[in-house]
């Protein structure tokens, strides 16, 4: 039996019926090509070959990639050892879809790598810490720089919630599955992305001030700068990071002054 690697963040996963949930949000069809992170022992890998065209595993753990064809004899299988957020994702065909039950320590990297690789997937059905998915389908007023940067791309939703004791060995929280659709274009028009976070970082970098204090800090810019910034923008000082929209967000960056006009 092969025991779970603390260090990479293992934990086996062989329930029946949260299996078939989470391929089926996936919604697989016999054309589709699959990625799938961390196969592990192979319980999940097993439902996707049966779906999928082409499934393709990148694993991490040198004995798992080794022993996954032989726990999921299938032809449309291919596994490849790896780290996935050093893989390019440009060598797969357009529309793919992810489909994983990933390590907890991987979740905010790997969704940066995914959403901002020149070859996204289609759509992401993820297995995460329950907090994790609840902050990544934020609305408005429990906001976080994690929602923000996944909702820029993707439409969030929650899927159903799995406790700790399904899984091997059992992790410390509870897990729930978030289901990500790639926005069919993007939500706003030519946007400078690194100028953007920029704004949305110094947002959220004193999350108990208020906003017109926040983005004075982590812009480096008087608090009456902030506040012709904000006013600029239409979006008031007196709220608070979490409370503003990806919109919101967008109003303040386009009011940031360019470097040509400083």
């Amino acid at each position: 039996m092969t025991t779970p690697k603390k260090s990479l963040g293992q934990h086996w996963l062989d329930d029946v019926e949260a299996l078939e949930a989470i391929t089926e949000y996936a919604e697989i069809r016999h054309t589709d090509t699959v990625l799938e992170i961390g196969p592990g022992l192979g319980s999940l890998t097993s439902y996707l070959v049966g779906q999928a065209k082409h499934v393709i595993a990148i694993e991490l753990d040198e004995q798992l990639a080794k022993a996954l064809p032989g726990r999921v004899p299938a032809s449309n299988l291919q596994v490849i050892r790896a780290d996935i957020l050093r893989f390019n994702l440009e060598e797969l065909p357009t529309n793919y879809k992810v489909v994983a039950n990933i390590p907890y320590y991987l979740t905010s990297n790997l969704l940066r790598h995914l959403s901002e690789s020149a070859n996204p997937p289609h759509l992401m059905v993820l297995l995460v810490q329950e907090e994790v998915a609840k902050r990544i389908c934020a609305q408005p007023g429990q906001m976080s720089v994690l929602g923000v940067s996944v909702q820029l791309y993707y439409e969030a939703e929650l899927g159903i919630k799995l406790p700790a004791e399904l899984f091997d060995p059992p992790p410390k929280v509870d897990s729930q599955v978030v289901i990500l659709t790639r926005h069919s274009k993007p939500l706003f028009h030519e946007l400078d992305t690194k100028r953007f976070f920029r704004v949305v970082k110094a947002g959220f970098s004193e999350r108990r001030k208020k906003l017109r204090g926040s983005l004075s800090g982590g812009l480096g810019i008087t608090k009456d700068q902030a506040d012709r910034l904000l006013k600029e923008a239409g979006v008031s000082g007196d709220l608070r990071a979490q409370e503003l929209s990806l919109q919101d967000w967008h109003k303040i960056y386009l009011s940031l002054p360019r470097p040509k006009d400083t």
